[in-house]
């Protein structure tokens, strides 16, 4: 089964794990990258995890159930997978999401130094922290020689202004890294660099707002291209309401919920992680399509939409108010990118800083959704989180 063209170059396997998944493609490393293939395995740790993969140029896509119990299963599946169709053989580095870097502003070569690092702030992320480390030690054992490379989710936002980055507790936390870091910024990287290749002036001289609404969703303030402030803080729980994450909450529930429900630390995360949002408020799901059907009909899940809704317009209002203004906004990830009821929900009531949306444009996805003459550029941007990865590793391995 041939499924691609090469030209001579090295290839890059790229991974994105996140929670009960994990995104990966195969890119070759010209300038820049060029996909080969992409896919997902879905449902990790269930009976029905699945692989599908959509090879450029190939057979129609596939899709087959996998054995995938924790997330090193299933990425033995996935090079099982590669192997089998004699792909892994031009395969001559792999890159990594990670979400949490600390302090660090640069992605960097895997080594048996930075594991040691990584396995030491697990505690600062302990949702994905060990799940990203179980990928990269797998791929280490199967192909010792392969070269690997981490890219940090948390390095997008590292120059943002100190006082953005302060929490309200004893001073002497911060010290040992307790501070305000912000995540999801390898898409940030790619949504600007998108609005400067659609030649957005105010990609590199303006006040921007990026909206990335996925499972995972948050906000982002930039001026001039640069990260000032971020709605999620000391962890990717913070801010707006995800599908199972709360987003902010008032600190004395976790304390009332201890002492009256006897939770301890661990239950407690997974309530603000696995429970909470779009899930806890519904009581039904946590996908906003479901939601917007039983609307008509389910309180809970109207609830549920118009919380999102209205927290993603207070987060753009703040952020707005923080950046002085607003010349565009950016609606990216699953729910950003295709729910258009969601984006119309969320603009209404934001006329005064300029905001104005097409419908016609908006229910059709169009990459620019904002009414004509617009004070405020309304853009819908299909992320691609994966390519920077793709780009990242080819530097910092020096593939060209």
């Amino acid at each position: 089964m041939r499924l691609w063209q090469t030209r001579g170059m090295p290839s890059i396997l790229t991974l994105n794990g996140g929670s009960s998944s994990i995104r990966f493609a195969v890119y070759e490393a010209g300038a820049p990258p060029r996909k080969l293939l992409g896919g997902k395995i879905q449902r990790i740790g269930l009976a029905d995890a699945s692989l599908s993969v959509d090879a450029a140029g190939a057979d129609p896509p596939t899709h087959r159930t996998v054995e995938a119990g924790d997330h090193e299963s299933a990425v033995k599946s996935l090079m099982d997978w590669l192997d089998s169709h004699a792909l892994f053989a031009g395969i001559t580095a792999v890159g990594h999401r990670v979400v949490h870097g600390m302090l660090r502003t640069e992605p960097e070569r895997v080594t048996p130094a930075l594991l040691a690092e990584l396995r030491k702030i697990t505690a600062f992320d302990p949702e994905h922290m060990p799940s990203e480390i179980a990928l990269i030690e797998a791929l280490q054992r199967r192909y010792p020689q392969l070269p690997q490379a981490v890219c940090f989710d948390t390095a997008f936002h590292r120059g943002m202004p100190r006082v953005a980055t302060l929490l309200p507790i004893p001073r002497h936390y911060e010290s040992s890294g307790v501070q305000r870091y912000g995540f999801h910024g390898l898409s940030y990287t790619y949504l600007v660099e998108e609005l400067g290749r659609l030649g957005d002036p105010a990609a590199s001289h303006g006040r921007v707002i990026l909206a990335h609404l996925g499972n995972g969703a948050s906000l982002a303030a930039l001026r001039d291209g640069k990260s000032i402030d971020t709605s999620m803080g000391f962890t990717p729980s913070s801010g707006l309401v995800m599908s199972t994450r709360c987003g902010d909450l008032d600190p004395g529930l976790l304390s009332y919920l201890a002492q009256t429900e006897g939770m301890d630390g661990a239950r407690l995360q997974t309530l603000v992680s696995h429970e909470s949002g779009l899930l806890g408020v519904s009581e039904s799901s946590s996908d906003i399509r479901d939601l917007l059907q039983r609307e008509p009909d389910d309180a809970r899940a109207a609830d549920a939409v118009a919380l999102f809704c209205y927290q993603a317009k207070k987060w753009i209002g703040s952020f707005a108010a923080v950046l002085g203004g607003l010349d565009t906004l950016v609606f990216a990830g699953g729910i950003g990118e295709n729910a258009a009821p969601i984006r119309r929900r969320i603009c209404d009531g934001l006329e005064f800083l300029g905001v104005s949306v097409d419908d016609a444009r908006n229910r059709e996805n169009a990459g620019v959704i904002s009414s004509e003459g617009a004070r405020v550029t309304v853009r819908v941007i299909r992320t691609d989180e994966e390519s920077v990865i793709a780009r990242l590793t080819v530097r910092v391995l020096d593939l060209r």
